[in-house]
């Protein structure tokens, strides 16, 4: 059985930081992208980081970019997910998943090409 299990959120300030994983078991995603979105209250999930299968590729959206950080070590098939200069609008529950697709070259940020869907960690930044 597939799981990703997702760790790191919590409440902090405003220009705080944070450090999410998100580690994977019942298969290796060496191969997978491997994706964080999010969702805030009352919103639809979005987009955040991407990272590819080497490692050598990121995508974030815009919101984001000069903040976080995505990583991985593929040896510990873990993702994380560096959060720095945290505001409140970052509010949200976060999630991480794999491309549905191997060795794939781009980085997509479009969530139906991901699967295997975490629970999510809840990430609150106060002001």
């Amino acid at each position: 059985q597939v799981q990703m299990v997702e760790s790191g959120g919590g409440l902090v300030q405003a220009g705080g930081s944070l450090r999410l994983s998100c580690a994977a078991s019942g298969r290796t995603f060496t191969n997978y992208a491997m994706g964080w979105f999010r969702q805030a209250p009352g919103k639809e999930r979005e987009f955040v980081a991407a990272i590819s299968w080497s490692g050598r590729s990121t995508r974030y959206v815009d919101s984001v970019k000069g903040r976080f950080t995505i990583s991985r070590d593929n040896a510990k098939n873990t993702v994380y997910l560096q959060m720095n200069s945290l505001k409140p609008e970052d509010t949200a529950v976060y999630y991480c998943a794999a491309d549905l697709r191997p060795f794939r070259w781009v980085v997509s940020g479009h969530e139906p090409e991901y699967g295997y869907w975490g629970q999510g960690t809840q990430v609150t930044v106060s002001s």
